[in-house]
């Protein structure tokens, strides 16, 4: 396994196991200090800070995740997965650029409407 394809494993292992094992100290040397963010609530961030403190909160509403879909290619992975809120379940699709195992981009789509329904934060 190359060291981008170790960046997106590690980062969906803290994010999976929800809050007990999410640990934004192991996160963070998995993202670029420049990352760049696009998502549907947040719009476009920019700066690794910044994303750690959006995840924390989708982690923390987060119950479980059912990864449905992974691939990878060079210095670029696309996931696609469910998460279970309170209020359901909402489908979720990751688009990542990574450079030399670090995560330099971050693309992420859902329906914001339906995630805000389920209790998402």
């Amino acid at each position: 396994m190359d060291r981008n394809s170790t960046a997106v494993t590690a980062y969906y292992e803290l994010l999976a196991g929800g809050t007990a094992s999410f640990d934004p100290v192991r996160l963070r040397p998995l993202l670029a200090d420049d990352l760049v963010f696009e998502g549907p609530i947040a719009g476009r961030v920019v700066g690794a800070d910044r994303f750690v403190h959006g995840v924390t909160g989708f982690v923390e509403t987060m119950r479980g995740m059912t990864m449905l879909h992974r691939l990878a290619g060079d210095g670029e992975a696309a996931t696609l997965y469910d998460a279970e809120l309170p209020g359901g379940t909402v489908r979720f699709a990751e688009f990542f650029r990574l450079t030399e195992g670090r995560i330099t981009g971050l693309r992420l789509l859902y329906d914001a409407d339906r995630y805000r329904a389920a209790g998402g934060r």
